[in-house]
């Protein structure tokens, strides 16, 4: 009973940290930053670095190993986005913070009037995002791409909850979701690929470059659209 009541006030601790945390991001803000945040959110703006991961791939690795990699790619994203958002968000059931049956939801600010689905935990977002940063380190190895993904990675995450639509703690577990799935889905496709990291790997920077003109773009160019 004891250790019930316990766990019960520690995880009522933790939301009212989760809520705080949240409410402190999303409460700066400003039309400069509204438009920054939900370009950066936009995943169909950062397709160009997609392409240049692709690219890469294409141009490194043998038809069993690009094959693999593909399919390993799609199980990752099979559970960060399909897995999470139709399974473990229903299961769960917590309302996003921007969602009108919330009770903080005329505290938050929303960007476009977009307040997404009715539940956010975990966030697709964190999940897809850190799913595919930890496997292109992973797969490529180099320290300044892998710095790169990471680093987007995190600023899509605060996009998510400056738009209002995610708690930190739902981007945390999309986060670990994230990790977990690129984990055990890389370990396999080493296992079938017999992929061994190459020291001489032609354009492995590509993806940063491209990844970098996008951020550069969006930066310039919120200074002068509002959403």
């Amino acid at each position: 009973m004891c250790v019930s009541i316990l766990m019960t006030s520690l995880l009522q601790k933790a939301i009212d940290v989760d809520t705080s945390v949240f409410l402190a991001v999303n409460g700066e803000h400003s039309a400069y930053w509204d438009t920054f945040m939900w370009m950066v959110s936009d995943k169909f703006i950062w397709i160009p670095m997609y392409c240049a991961l692709v690219y890469v791939v294409l141009r490194n690795y043998n038809r069993r190993v690009i094959i693999s990699c593909v399919v390993a790619l799609c199980l990752v994203f099979l559970f960060t986005d399909a897995f999470c958002a139709n399974v473990i968000r229903p299961y769960v059931g917590r309302l996003r913070p921007s969602n009108l049956d919330n009770p903080i939801s005329s505290m938050v600010h929303i960007v476009a009037n977009h307040r997404g689905g009715r539940f956010g935990f975990p966030s697709s977002h964190a999940a897809n995002s850190w799913g595919m940063a930890f496997f292109v380190a992973y797969l490529f190895r180099r320290h300044w791409l892998t710095f790169f993904v990471m680093s987007w990675a995190i600023i899509v995450c605060y996009s998510r909850m400056y738009l209002g639509v995610h708690y930190p703690g739902d981007l945390l577990a999309g986060m670990f979701f994230g990790f977990l799935s690129s984990s055990v889905c890389y370990y396999i496709f080493v296992k079938v690929s017999g992929h061994k990291t190459a020291p001489d790997l032609k354009h492995p920077y590509l993806p940063l470059w491209i990844g970098s003109v996008t951020m550069f773009i969006i930066i310039v160019t919120s200074i002068f659209v509002r959403v």
